[in-house]
This record gives C-alpha cells, sequence and structure tokens, in this order.
C-alpha cells in the first residue's frame, strides 16, 4: 500500500514546517523580536521551550496523516488527523479575518505573509486533511 499523493502533500508541508522550526532553534535569528513580528504577528521567543512543542506537534501530525492514509494508526491517528484538519480549518477562517484588517496592521509583513502564504496554504491543507479522511472513512466501509 502507498501513501496517498493527498497525505504526501499534507506531511511534506508539515514536515518542512517543523523543518523551518528546527532552524529556528539551531541558527538563531539575527533579530528573534522582528521574525516573531512578521511571522506572527506577537512578540514570542524562538527558545527550545516554544520551539521543542512545536516540532513534536508537527512531526506528530505529519506521521498521523500518513498513518491513516495507509489504513493504519487506528483511532489515535484518525483522532489526531480529525485536530488538525479542524486547527488548519480554524486558522484559514482566523487568517480571512485578518486579511481584512481585523486584529492586524495592515502594512506588516506579517499582513502580506498571511494573505499571501498562510491562510491559503491552511485552507488547502484543511482541504486535503479532509480528503485524506474521507478516503479512510470510505476505505473502512
Amino acid at each position: 500500500m502507498r501513501i496517498s499523493l493527498p497525505a504526501a502533500f499534507v506531511a511534506a508541508v508539515l514536515l518542512l514546517d517543523a523543518f523551518l522550526h528546527l532552524s529556528w532553534w539551531v541558527w538563531p535569528a539575527a533579530d528573534p523580536r522582528a521574525l516573531s513580528l512578521a511571522l506572527l504577528n506577537f512578540d514570542t521567543p524562538f527558545t527550545a521551550r516554544v520551539l521543542a512543542p512545536l516540532i513534536v506537534m508537527l512531526a506528530v501530525a505529519a506521521l498521523s496523516v500518513i498513518a491513516v492514509s495507509l489504513g493504519r494508526g487506528g483511532r489515535l491517528a484518525k483522532a489526531v488527523t480529525v485536530a488538525l484538519g479542524g486547527g488548519l480549518l480554524a486558522r484559514a477562517e482566523l487568517g480571512l479575518a485578518w486579511a481584512f484588517g481585523l486584529g492586524t496592521d495592515t502594512s506588516t509583513p506579517f499582513h502580506w505573509l498571511n494573505l499571501l502564504l498562510y491562510t491559503p496554504l491552511c485552507v488547502a491543507l484543511a482541504f486535503t486533511t479532509g480528503v485524506v479522511l474521507m478516503r479512510a472513512l470510505s476505505n473502512h466501509e
């Protein structure tokens, strides 16, 4: 059995994101505050305490999507994948509010990253995660 293309897409994006978080841990930015404001729209430290759990969560989510795609992992993998899809959908909805300038300054790098990258990617990932779950459900009926 092979990993489905939708699952491979979701897992690849999540693992790339995990790698980016790891790189910020290993090679700290010259100006962590500016990076934080540009990426997140608020000031947060890029420390092991913040990054390590994110890296683990992204890797676990990627592995869960792959497991579900392969018909493995049971209820736990499905629950993690459902939570991932819900989280992505919530982030996409919040991103749409930010895209219209609600709660964010439209002149910041974050606004443009949100508008051109984060929100469209979250919409695509949420949809694709749903495809993985629907295929898994249809294979077990």
